[in-house]
């Protein structure tokens, strides 16, 4: 077992070397192509190769049968654009100057598509944006479209130079609300779909979660859609292939949430030198940058605050880091969480307990599940775990375990034989606090209208981090414990 582990590290370390020389020799050819197909709004479990027998996802399950697939990956963020924004830096969304909903990257940020752009390769972005800026991200070409946001990937993918390696960033607009059902995917029913515990078992729901289903289906259309042309045009096993989701799917307690329904993200990649399997390492999103420009022989700017995983392609049980943090801040409302994930134990830390903590697809009557939900509740038809989410007094710390209780209903930051490790995971987010300049805005940003919607943005406070001049500190935080 030890020496076939040191033989697919070697292979894996010698294509690494051929990549490198490659691009130090010019030799064009020889270096890797990206796609990186990033999702709007899915969780892992709304997948078929992550267990999900209610949705079709069957060219993403094909895929992942040749593919590494991440049990423990988790985003910095569980928001739209301040996770793209994480991701693109390799950067916690404080330290990006763009921490909030709908805020763009400053132009003085360093992004890891500028480093493949000097580097020689062809770069576009093709669908949802979200993050500003356009060209001056490090793209050569940037396209968007409706409904799914994938409808231009196969014109770019065969419009390419063909004398440059390439980085695709492919972005669905899919699957956002509102629901936009066309013939690139399965329609589903009411009785097809499962209702996650966390949500109220009602014929709204189960409308919404059918569209969401559909538009789920969508990115495996799409992304079946993709592998075919890299065959067709014999670059497929010299590309990375990456599927992953800018945040958790967009229902109650889950999208924006600080549990894994929101902050724990489907990540599989396939490529030159990935051993196919799954793995439980764990990774964060800050990491994508570091370990695709390792995997392109590229250096990784002392901006990047993420580590490469690349060695956990090749050996499944390699550990990069033993901690992952992710933040929750303004986002329609005044938020300000903070995680800790090590071991089996997820800590939340709320600046804000005895307010309400919510986000639109949990409190705003514009959603019709969310309304149906909030009516549940004041018959007392919910729950007593789905209750929670519509209490105001909200506790300042939660501490899950993971393994035990997947879907984080049983807090036991009180218990006493729990006192070590709340110990160790207010420790740890101290230290990350401290090290990347992470603060709690002082004027922060305000609702953006009243508990169930309604109301217009008012003029955005100040950002987390800004006091301490976070957007200019590199400083990662703990990762190796």
């Amino acid at each position: 077992m030890k020496r076939r582990t040191f033989l697919r590290n070697l292979g894996f370390q010698a294509a690494a070397l051929t990549f490198g020389a490659g691009l130090a020799g010019g030799a064009e050819k020889k270096r890797p192509n990206f796609v990186f197909l990033i999702t709007d709004d899915i969780s892992p479990n709304d997948l078929g190769f992550y267990g999900n027998q209610h949705v079709k996802t069957p060219n993403l399950d094909s895929v992942a049968k040749q593919s590494l697939v991440f049990d423990n990956a988790y985003l910095t963020i569980s928001s739209c654009s301040p996770s793209r924004c994480s991701i693109i830096t390799g950067r916690y969304p404080h330290n990006t100057g763009a921490p909030e909903l709908h805020t763009p990257l400053p132009k003085q940020q360093r992004t890891f598509m500028q480093e493949f752009h000097k580097a020689g390769y062809y770069t576009a972005l093709a669908g949802k944006n979200h993050m500003g800026r356009n060209k001056s991200l490090g793209f050569d070409l940037v396209v968007d479209s409706r409904p799914s946001g994938s409808e231009k990937w196969m014109d770019v993918l065969k419009g390419r130079p063909k004398n440059k390696p390439f980085f695709m960033w492919f972005a669905s607009h899919d699957a956002h609300r509102d629901w936009q059902i066309n013939d690139k995917a399965p329609e589903y029913e009411l009785e097809d779909v499962k209702v996650p515990p966390m949500m109220y078992d009602g014929t709204e729901a189960r409308k919404n979660l059918a569209g969401f289903y559909h538009e789920v289906s969508r990115t495996d259309h799409y992304a079946g859609k993709v592998i075919e042309e890299l065959k067709r045009q014999g670059e497929l096993d010299n590309t990375y292939f990456i599927y992953t989701a800018d945040n958790g799917r967009p229902f109650i307690r889950c999208k924006n949430y600080m549990y894994e329904s929101g902050i724990k993200t489907p990540l599989l990649i396939r490529g030159p030198g990935v051993e196919q399997g799954r793995t439980d390492s764990l990774v964060s999103s800050i990491d994508y940058s570091a370990t695709f420009l390792e995997l392109a022989g590229l250096k990784k700017p002392e901006t990047v605050q993420g580590v490469s995983f690349a060695k956990t392609l090749s050996d499944h049980q390699h550990q990069s880091r033993d901690a992952a943090f992710a933040e929750r801040n303004w986002h329609v409302y005044k938020l300000h969480e903070r995680m800790v994930r090590t071991g089996d134990w997820l800590y939340i830390w709320n600046a804000y307990p005895g307010e309400y903590n919510v986000c639109g697809e949990s409190a705003s009557y514009g959603f019709a599940d969310v309304k149906e939900f909030w009516k549940a509740a004041q018959e007392g038809r919910l729950t007593e775990n789905q209750m929670k989410v519509t209490m105001k007094n909200q506790p300042e710390e939660q501490l899950y375990n993971v393994r035990e209780d997947p879907h984080q209903f049983c807090d036991r930051s009180k218990d006493p034989a729990c006192k070590e490790i709340m110990d160790k995971m207010r420790s740890l987010l101290d230290k990350w606090k401290k090290q990347t300049g992470d603060s709690v805005p002082k004027n922060p940003t305000q609702d953006r209208g009243t508990l169930h919607g309604g109301g217009k943005m008012g003029k955005r406070g100040d950002f987390p981090g800004a006091a301490n001049n976070a957007a200019e500190i590199n400083r990662p935080g703990p990762i190796k414990l």
